[in-house]
């Protein structure tokens, strides 16, 4: 198909020539034209399809459909504790599937029939009048036409007691009659019963969703009420439970001697931290005491104390020290005045000594003072490191303690705790349990149907019109999708996308028609002369045109075709040569009353010349040559020199057209081998008789010899068959109104 599609598009023929002819739209007159064209078949669907609808509407049973409406919410709208609707249903909408299933269940059937007893009703004790069939019909006629002629009495038998069904048939029969159906998007539920008496139909319905009801609630009753039996009997075990860890707790306390264990701030641990404390303290301040202590022992003999910051500036050393230097500079003031014997010197140099003794002293007592400090940090340490060694030992005795008073300690808090749990969820189930919460209520009734669910009187007239006039009309264009032959202009054009000439009209009758006859009709002549317009705007350059005429397959009226061209173009005022080159079943000479002794074979096999086989027609202007008796080989002498001498010597003739009428493209490829030496290809294609698929291979095996231009014409169309469409697309209506009037 994608060679085809190339070769159709091909530049071999004009751009012009490559444009589709059918319309985009579709009409309803296009839709209309289907249905004319299978009326018989239409007609019939239509007429039988309605008598079976409407024989089966008389005869079917008249039931009455009752509905009731319910809204099924999610468990947990009405869940208490330790009930949960994901507890049981991972996908909400399986719960709701489900509770369809118990509406239809035979439990809950169980309880409707038996409280309902329909083994009273007619529908389920065989009482009830059987369904009418077409024969129950005739033979209810038979019998009131019998009754009406008879004079005597007649005997009517009664009828046969039924026997009385049994349990298991009546629930069967209730669950048959039960429809369930979630109404979309929703958690609403429609639930219907189909039944011949309406009053019991919306009674049944009724008394079943009551029943579903209530037993969803007994469920949820009763599934409280085993919970609250269990919650008692686990409540009065945990109180035990609790009550002997807070025993234990007790004994635990006054056995090791432990009070302060449930206090987590004690005293114990209070001090140790403490101790602890004071000690790093300790340890720092001895640690810095013991450097001055160094410091102060490193002093030697001859050494200054002066150069240990600690002796140096204490105060007492400072203000001896001043008091010192202050006498020293008097005396040397003194001793440049005067001599050493001097009072004032003397006195100066007692009080210089005092002096001296004073710093020696004090820086002593500074001395003294850091040993004494750093003694006193290491008594201090000694003491705390005592006492946290008996504080650690106290906190360790505790600890050892508080392991298992902490395990028993937790054991009483996690039973208290699962206590009050329960406690708490015995105290929420009673509520919800006395507040008998229901998920399931009913939204809206049952009332008693009016009317049947199946069309009765007129409705059943208009249903089964309605159902044939459907069923037609569905036959009908089903037939039309199946029909896959060419049978419009509009498929050359979108199947085979060739340039369209024109169409011929089909003509009843055996003989074949020609323009010449007396009796043609109007349109099969104007449609001629409408295909010998289309050729003069195809070919338009000057000279000769030759023209091979074939088709897909015989019996398509490609020589009828061909001849009546022919003809046209003569009667237009141009000199035509019609050559039959169907050497094998040769049919050219028919129509035209021609004889057949000498032809186009005997000129190619040189048993004859040109001017001797050229026969004259009705026309002056229409000469032909036929085909004249069957060679052994066709195909070998139109491929041969002679043959395209020939056609060289006729084109630079005295004529302007010359029509060539070949075998079909399926059969036999006579028309391939003239391709390439014509001017163009009419390919002539039979309406409603061509399969499409075989169209197109022929299209394919002539565009393989790459001819000039390939074009079509759509032969024997039946415009009363094809009424609508060529009326809308072809105003073939017009044709008609003019040959009237002619």
């Amino acid at each position: 198909m994608a060679e085809q599609t190339s070769l159709h598009q091909s530049p071999l023929r004009p751009v012009a020539q490559q444009k589709l002819t059918a319309e985009s739209d579709i009409h309803i007159l296009d839709r209309l034209a289907v249905l004319y064209r299978y009326r018989e078949i239409t007609l019939a669907v239509f007429i039988l399809t309605s008598v079976a609808v409407m024989i089966q509407g008389y005869t079917n049973l008249q039931l009455f459909q009752a509905q009731a409406r319910l809204l099924i919410e999610s468990e947990r709208s009405a869940a208490v504790p330790f009930q949960s609707s994901e507890q049981y249903y991972e996908d909400p909408q399986a719960y709701y599937n489900t509770q369809y299933k118990i509406i239809r269940g035979r439990d809950l059937t169980r309880r409707v029939v038996r409280k309902l007893h329909v083994e009273n009703y007619a529908e389920f004790n065989g009482t009830a009048d059987p369904p009418r069939t077409p024969l129950s019909m005739l033979g209810d006629l038979r019998r009131r036409i019998v009754g009406l002629i008879s004079t005597g009495t007649t005997v009517v038998e009664p009828p046969k007691a039924a026997a009385p069904p049994d349990e298991a048939s009546l629930i069967d029969g209730f669950i048959g009659m039960v429809d369930v159906k979630q109404v979309p998007d929703s958690r609403l539920v429609d639930v219907t019963i189909n039944s011949i008496d309406p009053q019991f139909a919306a009674l049944a319905v009724n008394t079943l969703l009551d029943e579903y009801v209530g037993q969803n609630l007994a469920v949820k009753v009763a599934a409280t009420q085993t919970t609250l039996d269990w919650l008692d009997t686990e409540l009065a075990k945990q109180q035990h439970k609790v009550e002997e860890s807070e025993r234990g707790l007790a004994q635990y306390r006054e056995k090791q001697n432990a009070m302060s264990l449930d206090d987590r701030n004690n005293v114990v641990v209070t001090r140790y931290q403490r101790l602890n404390d004071e000690l790093m303290k300790a340890r720092n301040e001895k640690t810095q005491r013991q450097a001055l202590y160094e410091q102060v022992r490193s002093i030697t003999t001859g050494t200054s104390p002066d150069v240990v910051p600690a002796v140096s500036q204490n105060l007492q050393v400072v203000a001896a020290r001043t008091k010192l230097t202050g006498l020293q500079q008097e005396r040397a003031k003194l001793l440049e005045r005067y001599g050493p014997r001097f009072p004032q010197v003397t006195a100066n140099a007692s009080a210089v000594e005092e002096a001296q003794t004073q710093f020696d002293l004090e820086v002593a007592r500074a001395i003294q003072q850091v040993k004494t400090e750093y003694d006193t940090s290491v008594l201090a340490e000694q003491t705390l490191s005592k006492n946290l060694d008996a504080a650690k030992s106290d906190v360790s005795d505790l600890g050892r303690k508080s392991v298992d008073y902490n395990v028993m300690e937790r054991e009483a808090k996690s039973n208290h705790a699962v206590y009050d749990t329960l406690l708490q969820q015995e105290k929420e189930l009673r509520v919800a349990g006395a507040s008998r919460a229901n998920n399931v209520r009913i939204i809206d009734r049952a009332e008693v149907p009016k009317r049947p669910m199946s069309p009765a009187g007129r409705r059943t007239w208009l249903m089964s019109l309605a159902v044939g006039l459907i069923t037609a009309v569905a036959v009908a264009f089903g037939l039309d999708y199946m029909n896959d032959t060419i049978k419009t202009p509009e498929d050359i054009a979108a199947r085979l996308k060739l340039p369209f000439l024109g169409l011929v009209p089909s003509v009843r009758g055996d003989k074949l028609p020609l323009l010449a006859a007396a009796h043609v009709p109007n349109d099969f002549g104007e449609s001629f002369r409408a295909l010998r317009t289309s050729l003069l705007s195809q070919y338009p350059e000057p000279g000769t045109k030759v023209l091979v005429v074939t088709s897909a397959q015989p019996l398509e009226g490609k020589t009828i075709v061909a001849a009546n061209m022919a003809m046209a173009l003569a009667y237009g005022g141009a000199r035509v040569l019609l050559i039959d080159a169907d050497m094998r079943r040769p049919g050219l000479h028919r129509p035209l009353r021609l004889a057949n002794e000498r032809g186009l074979a005997q000129v190619l096999n040189g048993q004859a010349r040109l001017r001797d086989v050229i026969q004259r027609t009705v026309d002056p202007n229409l000469l032909a040559i036929t085909a004249g008796r069957t060679p052994p080989n066709p195909s070998e002498l139109l491929s041969s020199e002679r043959m395209k001498t020939l056609l060289t010597n006729l084109a630079h003739g005295a004529f302007d057209w010359i029509v060539i009428d070949t075998p079909p493209v399926l059969a036999v490829t006579d028309a391939v081998i003239l391709a390439p030496s014509v001017a163009g290809i009419v390919y002539v294609i039979g309406a409603e008789m061509t399969r499409r698929r075989l169209a197109e291979r022929a299209l394919t095996t002539i565009l393989s010899a790459r001819p000039r231009t390939v074009t079509a014409v759509l032969n024997k169309v039946d415009f009363s068959r094809n009424k609508y469409y060529y009326a809308r697309h072809y105003g073939h209506q017009y044709k008609n109104y003019y040959s009237g009037a002619a």
